[in-house]
């Protein structure tokens, strides 16, 4: 009976991870604002993101607050190189390039030389390495543009696009209302590439490899006295997960258009991060999917929510003070922490687990 219960968890978990990709697929069109569309892109990297990190802190049991560090070495490797040399796709994989590659090595040696200690003094060494990172961005400026980042233009694929779909008339061509521009095209590079990156990473979950990093994390000693190589395999996983964060950064800034301090290395990226593996459940990489949505929908759409509440509440005393908008980070607080209390290892881990003890 427990097997059946958690059979069904399992399917109600990935029917509705194909319902979110139904609804991101064709995001565009069901929902027709620009709005929309940067809340569909920014869950799409928030996805990859919070996988690439579950694969740490879930699977392997790493807890590190330098990952987006490794995000913002993609999006300024990125956006350097579209400023520098241009809207094209040379710049785009020259940039990618460079910060996989920063990525690599500052990952290689923050992991060797770290990860043999205990878990928080590791924690402690990715957050000051995040801190230093964060303040040589905002300095050098001639670089990074400083505390006001880089503007660049997209790459010529994108503007291809804006001239091939138009009519023989010199319209833009339009399919259920929504115009084939540019800025469709954008949205799906983004789609597809994080689509793409999440799937490598669910692949790695269920591999040999996957195995082994959950045998790290329930028992580290064991792990080790039967043959594996404790450190080497931590090691291999941060570098892993570092690439990763590093290529969504990149995707991230040729989407936007813009790299700055606050898009690609804020300290509230973190912890943002943090939140969605909680809320999603950490060990189960579905979990990255629902809390990189209810996450970011509540960013964007939970002061709105608050405001219509507020205005169809004016007439009961007290009750439109407690729904201002201006309140909307304490209802997410309470939120959240109504979704631990009833979800304790995540949503997508206690509904897959529910009834499994029965």
């Amino acid at each position: 009976m427990a097997h059946v219960n958690n059979t069904y968890g399992t399917m109600a978990v990935k029917t509705g991870m194909l319902i979110i990709a139904a609804a991101l697929l064709f995001a565009p069109f069901l929902f027709q604002d620009v709005r929309a569309l940067e809340v569909a892109a920014r869950i799409c990297i928030f996805i990859v993101l919070v996988a690439s990190y579950d694969l740490l802190i879930g699977y392997t049991g790493i807890v590190s607050f330098a990952h987006t560090m490794f995000f913002g070495f993609g999006s300024y490797g990125a956006a350097i190189a579209l400023k520098q040399m241009g809207p094209g796709w040379d710049a785009v994989a020259i940039g990618t390039l460079a910060g996989i590659l920063v990525s690599l090595v500052v990952a290689t040696v923050i992991g060797l030389i770290s990860l043999r200690v205990k878990a928080i003094f590791f924690a402690m060494i990715t957050l000051a390495a995040a801190s230093v990172v964060l303040v040589l961005a905002s300095q050098l400026s001639h670089l990074t543009g400083g505390e006001d980042g880089i503007t660049y233009r997209a790459p010529d694929l994108f503007k291809t696009a804006n001239k091939l779909m138009v009519d023989d008339n010199g319209k833009v061509v339009r399919w259920f209302g929504v115009k084939l521009n540019g800025k469709l095209a954008a949205y799906y590079f983004v789609f597809f590439s994080s689509l793409a990156l999440f799937l490598v990473m669910l692949r790695i979950t269920v591999s040999p490899l996957g195995t082994v990093l959950k045998a790290i994390r329930e028992n580290e000693s064991r792990a080790e006295a039967i043959g594996y190589r404790v450190v080497a395999y931590r090691t291999f996983v941060f570098c892993l997960s570092a690439v990763a964060a590093s290529v969504a950064g990149s995707i991230y800034a040729i989407w936007l258009k813009y790299t700055g301090p606050d898009t690609a290395l804020s300290f509230a990226i973190m912890i943002d991060i943090l939140l969605m593996v909680v809320i999603g459940g950490m060990g189960t990489m579905w979990g990255a999917v629902i809390g990189a949505v209810l996450m970011v929908m509540a960013q964007y759409y939970l002061r709105d929510l608050m405001g219509a509440a507020s205005e169809a509440t004016a007439n009961i005393p007290l009750l439109p003070e407690l729904l201002a908008p201006d309140r909307w980070l304490f209802w997410l607080g309470i939120i959240f922490i109504l979704l631990v209390y009833f979800f304790p290892r995540g949503i997508a881990g206690t509904v897959m687990t529910k009834g499994a003890r029965k």
